[in-house]
């Protein structure tokens, strides 16, 4: 049997997946990678070690705990944290570590300069996003003017998975759903890259535009020596993580919605025409006449692995969760603000902190890991309130990543966002779904075939819980009342 094979680069950890045309897994495999944080507001990943160097380390794995004959994979799909900023020489040589996405704030003066420049409602119109943190064209622009010498050399700018791209095929490729992300150099209405609205470097530095599940070219000789793929493999042009991590659970229709828990929160829903707002982002989807309206939180699952390392430093997540779920909800009157890094959707605030709030002598570490579980919980409701404002309430809402093993939190998350949240019977993520789209790409399985491959299991939902309906207005007057001495802290 033929197989396809997914490659998704992670915020902490790589994944890969061999999967045989009916959908079956063949062989699993994974390699942890840290985020490096420089500097308060910086996250980086190191571009050859931690995207290419995991890359080729789980496709060797995967060859190995398979047995499979490398010209039995049909195609290759990549997926990888985005949207990134990494500068590449002429040689295709990074220049730097690979600036990461939302999570990342080092560029708030130039996102306020490129505001007043060109104007906010003009950005909007062109680009159909506001320029927040998950820009790539500020941050761009954060290297020309920090870094002079070393913008001067730069041949190309990428993202993640443009770089794993070029590694497999040598060609400088990004899809339509990706470039949406570098606000100001892309216009949504003509889906193309622009400089009408900015001068921030010449368009001939960006990758060629595609959709992700065009053909980006064929695993070169040097790459299948690194890799152990066959040479001439088709690969796709490849996404963000989480378009793939959409895909890989039946997200697919307008409605349906994408909550992924991950190192951050991400959302995704299918609509059938663009929705514009500055609280929200917007980008063409993986098909053309597709339209994405996306969100997320920029500390999630990395508020737990701080948790974790800080107050129970060599003690099991699943400990941790057994112990929250002994703690009442509401946490004892606690609340969390999880804006550990900023935060992105809806609120848009780089200087935004995080806060444990209500502590007393009475309060455990059970309450304060459920009070940050429930924070999460909580950005994540204010999201979807923001949602229903503008009538696109999701009509189904699939639930995907890592924290969907954490009750607690899913509990958390139906109860005060008000939603039910369908589980799939696989949970794995982007790298399954990447080979699901590699078999798209190939004409193997049509896009609505994925319900097919990985059908809906489980349901949660929501409970009611007063402790909630008191809880919650009250952590959102928390942020508005503490904003200025956040701001003043910065």
């Amino acid at each position: 049997m033929t197989h396809t094979l997914g490659i998704d680069i992670g915020t902490f950890e790589t994944k890969g997946t061999l999967v045989a045309d009916d959908g079956t897994i063949t062989a699993i495999a994974s390699r942890p990678h840290k985020m490096i944080v420089p500097r308060p507001g910086w996250a980086e990943h190191r571009a050859e070690e931690d995207w290419w160097g995991d890359f080729v380390h789980v496709t060797r794995e995967l060859l190995a705990k398979s047995g499979l004959d490398p010209k039995r994979i049909r195609a290759v799909a990549t997926s990888a944290i985005g949207p990134c900023m990494l500068p590449v020489d002429a040689t295709g040589a990074p220049l730097m570590n690979g600036v990461l996405y939302g999570v990342d704030t080092r560029a708030s003066d130039q996102i306020e300069a490129l505001n007043s420049s060109i104007g906010q409602d003009r950005i909007l119109a062109t680009c159909g996003n506001a320029l927040t943190s998950q820009s790539v064209g500020p941050k761009i622009l954060w290297l020309r003017e920090t870094h002079p010498a070393l913008f001067a050399r730069t041949a190309k700018v990428l993202t993640s998975t443009s770089y794993l791209t070029w590694k497999l095929t040598g060609h400088h490729v990004i899809d339509h759903y990706t470039a949406a992300n570098f606000s100001p150099l892309y216009d949504v209405n003509r889906l193309a890259w622009t400089d009408a609205l900015a001068d921030i470097l010449p368009l001939t530095h960006l990758p060629d535009l595609m959709w992700s599940t065009d053909i980006a070219g064929h695993v070169t000789a040097a790459a299948a020596a690194e890799t152990g793929l066959a040479p001439g493999t088709p690969v796709t042009c490849g996404t963000i993580d989480a378009a793939a991590e959409a895909v890989s659970v039946g997200v697919q229709f307008p409605g349906e919605m994408m909550l992924m828990y991950g190192s951050t929160i991400f959302i995704i829903q299918v609509t059938a025409a663009p929705v514009r707002d500055a609280r929200l982002w917007y980008a063409p989807w993986l098909f053309p006449g597709a339209h994405a309206s996306m969100a997320g939180l920029a500390t999630s699952g990395t508020l737990t692995h701080w948790f974790r390392d800080q107050l129970a430093r060599d003690t099991e997540f699943a400990t941790l969760a057994a112990e929250a779920a002994q703690s009442p909800k509401g946490a004892k009157g606690l609340l969390c603000l999880p804006y550990f890094s900023g935060e992105r959707t809806p609120i848009h605030d780089a200087q935004a902190k995080g806060a444990f709030f209500g502590l007393d002598l009475t309060h455990t570490r059970a309450d304060m890991f459920r009070a940050a579980l429930e924070g999460i919980a909580m950005g994540t409701a204010h999201v979807f309130d923001t949602y229903r404002e503008l009538d696109a309430t999701p009509s189904r809402v699939l639930a995907v990543g890592g924290g969907t093993q954490n009750a607690v939190w899913m509990q958390a998350t139906s109860d005060i966002a008000r939603t039910p949240q369908l589980v799939c019977e696989k949970t794995m993520g982007a790298s399954y779904g990447d080979a699901f789209l590699a078999a798209v790409a190939i004409g193997a399985v049509m896009p609505d075939e994925i319900t097919r491959w990985n059908p809906v299991a489980r349901t949660v939902t929501p409970e009611p819980a007063a402790a909630y309906d008191r809880q919650y207005p009250l952590w959102k007057a928390l942020y508005a009342q503490t904003k200025d001495i956040a701001h003043a802290l910065g």
